[in-house]
């Protein structure tokens, strides 16, 4: 009751807010002559009361986004239905109006905040597809028993869902609080008083809520869970990262992302050990959950001793999950204009393009030094030819000592050799979901090109390399064949909505390569911004700048890129020379480019930015100051 009440008086107190400063106002204006008061009251109600009511609405509004999925209905799936209507009687509370099927490793009941979380809509269970893939039936069982159970009155009177409710609304209003909003200070000191009166119940409703769980699947299941969901969303972070996001932005789709997924879980059983191991990170400010800790001890204290019975994969539950799989990936990972592929091509091209951009940069360095185009490892090995690859090196890397220069210049030769190879089709790569991929002849031998690489350095011996590399087939001359995929994607870091470039309102995207500027969107479009910068990510930019290009029928489409083509402007970071960030009330930074322009970015009121957006943009310009 204690935290429904305090909800309520947050609500209270910020539009009480407005209230009060629309009263200061008339009284400022009551002593003033009629016609006097007129001229002046729409400014300063403006100016004062509306700014205050704009910063109130704005921080108070609940947005968000729902995550795609498969909904899966009764008809669809009757034993995953029977499962979820048993869990939903044992914690006390109505089944879920719907269930979807989501890609990420969690299950969640979501419910849409109404009056800022005094009431309730709908409530619907997403669960991740890859609990169904990975744990058996115990596990999904109590996970879902736990989130059903958040919304029952058993579990402290029936004001607990409110409280529930009004957690989840607080812990999204204020970290979205500007720190320079009007309504902010009271508001920030409000939720910090409600935090405390509400911590101590919340971590009592997260234990009870084990204990549903515990009750309905088993105490092993209710704490195995605690231990492997944190492991598994840690795994699926690494697949995205390591195994996905490279061969996504070169404009290539896997055929099967999930099966992929359990290939990689199947080979990495150790890595999932480890993590299951290590130390839990402590929960956030607005994290409801108490430390992992104390849920394991308040399980153990009902656990019988032995091990755990196995349970029948949770996969069962479902009738076709490699179907559902399918059905799943065309929602959450659509192709769009992408080249669908198996997983051998889906690596090797990703590793190609990430070889071809490091090269490209290396190479516009050393075409700065030389005076002269340095195009790719003929021309290199020219270089070295005449003795002049080394004096070129250490022009470039004159902070460096000789012995690195010279390591620096086999890993590039080393690096073109290896891209030689593989665009004359004398070589491929060889990935392993356990290790570290290996660049391997055609017939699968091991291709060696560290000493070749060394030798290729030495005027003495660059002829011999020559010899070696013609007679296995190499061709130094020889490009990339992208006949049958799309260009590759550039890696999107962030992005930011709203900022001011050189005193002009722009949406920028930070890049691998530089920064993309595209003309904003009037300010009442503001949210029409935000979805074009992210769909612009999403589908990713070509190394010029330009967007990608947009699946067929393109008459349209194509028009539309080249119309965002023309507009955009690409500031690659090969042809900034200084670069500087200062805060003084706003951020700024300052981008000097070497044709002597410069470029300002501020940030305005209303910047909003997309995931990670500011701290991509800080270490974008962090990392031009140290290396320029």
């Amino acid at each position: 009751m204690r935290s429904a009440a305090m909800l309520a008086g947050f609500l209270a107190v910020a539009w009480a807010q407005v209230a009060a400063v629309l009263v200061v106002v008339l009284l400022v204006l009551e002593p003033l002559p009629g016609e006097l008061a007129l001229q002046v009251a729409v400014p300063l109600v403006i100016a004062v009361a509306g700014l205050l009511w704009w910063a109130t609405v704005r921080a108070l509004r609940l947005r968000r986004p729902l995550p795609a999925g498969v909904p899966v209905l009764r008809q669809h799936a009757p034993a995953l239905w029977t499962m979820i209507d048993d869990a939903a009687l044992a914690a006390g509370v109505k089944p879920p109006a719907g269930v979807t099927i989501v890609a990420g490793a969690t299950a969640t009941v979501a419910q849409r905040l109404r009056l800022g979380g005094l009431a309730g809509g709908p409530r619907e269970l997403y669960l991740g597809l890859p609990l169904l893939q990975a744990w058996d039936e115990s596990r999904v069982r109590a996970v879902v028993a736990h989130e059903l159970a958040h919304g029952s009155p058993a579990l402290g009177g029936r004001f607990a869902p409110m409280a529930r409710r009004g957690r989840l609304a607080l812990g999204r209003i204020v970290p979205r609080i500007p720190r320079r909003s009007p309504a902010g200070p009271l508001l920030r000191a409000w939720a910090r008083w409600y935090r405390a009166v509400d911590t101590p119940f919340s971590h009592a409703q997260e234990l009870a809520a084990d204990r549903v769980a515990a009750g309905f699947a088993g105490p092993h299941a209710a704490a195995a869970v605690l231990r492997d969901g944190p492991a598994l969303e840690a795994m699926q972070q690494l697949f995205h990262a390591e195994y996905l996001s490279p061969g996504w932005q070169t404009g290539l789709v896997p055929d099967d992302v999930f099966g992929g997924f359990l290939r990689m879980l199947a080979a990495r059983g150790d890595d999932m050990t480890a993590l299951r191991g290590r130390e839990p990170e402590p929960p956030g400010e607005w994290d409801p959950h108490p430390p992992l800790a104390e849920r394991l001890a308040a399980l153990a204290e009902i656990t019988p001793e032995g091990p755990e019975q196995p349970g029948r994969p949770a996969g069962e539950l479902v009738p076709d999950l490699p179907g559902l799989g399918r059905a799943l990936q065309a929602v959450a990972f659509p192709v769009g204009a992408r080249a669908v592929v198996g997983w051998d091509e889906f690596f090797g091209v990703a590793r190609i393009a990430e070889m071809e951009r490091e090269a490209d940069a290396s190479l516009r360095a050393l075409s700065r030094a030389a005076g002269a185009p340095v195009t790719g490892a003929a021309d290199v090995l020219d270089l070295a030819a005449d003795g002049r690859l080394r004096k070129v090196a250490e022009t470039v890397f004159d902070d460096l000592p000789a012995d690195e220069v010279s390591g620096r210049i086999t890993d590039l030769i080393a690096l073109l050799l290896a891209l030689a190879a593989l665009h004359s089709g004398v070589a491929r790569w060889r990935h392993s979901w356990t290790g570290t991929a290996e660049l391997v002849v055609i017939d699968g031998s091991y291709l060696e090109l560290q000493e070749p690489a060394e030798a290729a350095g030495d005027p003495a011996t660059v002829g011999e390399v020559r010899a070696w590399l013609t007679s296995i087939g190499v061709d130094l001359t020889a490009s990339a064949s992208t006949a049958r995929h799309h260009s590759a994607r550039v890696p999107v870091l962030g992005g930011v909505v709203g900022v001011q470039v050189d005193g002009a309102r722009t949406d920028l995207l930070v890049l691998e390569t530089g920064l993309l500027l595209v003309p904003a969107l009037p300010r009442t479009r503001h949210h029409e911004s935000k979805r074009r910068l992210t769909r612009l990510a999403t589908d990713g930019v070509l190394p010029d700048g330009s967007p990608a290009p947009e699946p067929a029928p393109a008459a349209t489409a194509t028009a539309t890129a080249t119309l965002e083509k023309t507009d955009n402007r690409f500031v690659p970071f090969a042809d900034v020379a200084t670069a500087s960030a200062t805060r003084n009330g706003r951020r700024s930074w300052e981008i000097n480019l070497r044709d002597g322009g410069t470029l300002t970015v501020r940030s305005t009121l209303d910047s909003e930015e997309l995931p990670g957006g500011w701290a991509a943009l800080d270490d974008a310009v962090a990392f031009l100051t140290r290396t320029r």
